[in-house]
């Protein structure tokens, strides 16, 4: 992220990776105050066996961009609506307008639960235990949805019967 004020967005992926048990690192790297440290962590994350970066950024937003141009590795940006943004549109399109030859997969605007679930996805197609916990995630989404809808339609017919 390229600041502590990103943390409680950002905390949303580290959430999602915890809850699959997959690791990461998690810390702060400024494309504007720090570039060095940013060009040394994209330059040599592959090599620590990392293998997505999640990126998260507000204002001018280039954090991911920057490490997309020079990391090896799929990024995906997370737009952040900050203090100093304008509504977060800065943010967002300074992630999605993004030149030829530097690909950055972009989800909504402080969507790092996304950004996680991305990079589960991401990962899970080299390891298929991920995958299969990835599937039962999925269904555990439908099931919730389906139990959503025997709710209301239980709640329509008492309503309807009633009348």
């Amino acid at each position: 992220m390229g600041s502590s004020s990103d943390l409680a967005v950002m905390q949303q992926a580290s959430d999602v990776l915890d809850e699959f048990g997959v690791p990461y690192e998690l810390t702060i790297v400024s494309a504007h105050r720090t570039p060095r440290r940013m060009f040394e962590y994209a330059e040599s994350a592959h090599e620590r066996g990392i293998e997505v970066i999640i990126a998260g950024a507000g204002g001018a937003a280039h954090l991911p961009g920057m490490v997309a141009s020079i990391s090896p590795l799929p990024v995906i940006g997370v737009p952040i609506r900050s203090s100093n943004s304008i509504d977060g549109w800065d943010s967002l399109l300074s992630i999605l307008q993004m030149p030829n030859g530097v690909p950055v997969a972009t989800v909504a605007l402080n969507g790092a639960k996304n950004a996680g679930l991305l990079a589960l996805q991401i990962l899970s197609v080299g390891d298929s235990a991920l995958r299969d916990r990835f599937i039962a995630y999925k269904e555990e989404l439908h099931q919730s949805v389906m139990r959503q809808v025997r709710q209301l339609e239980s709640g329509s017919e008492t309503e309807t019967s009633g009348s």
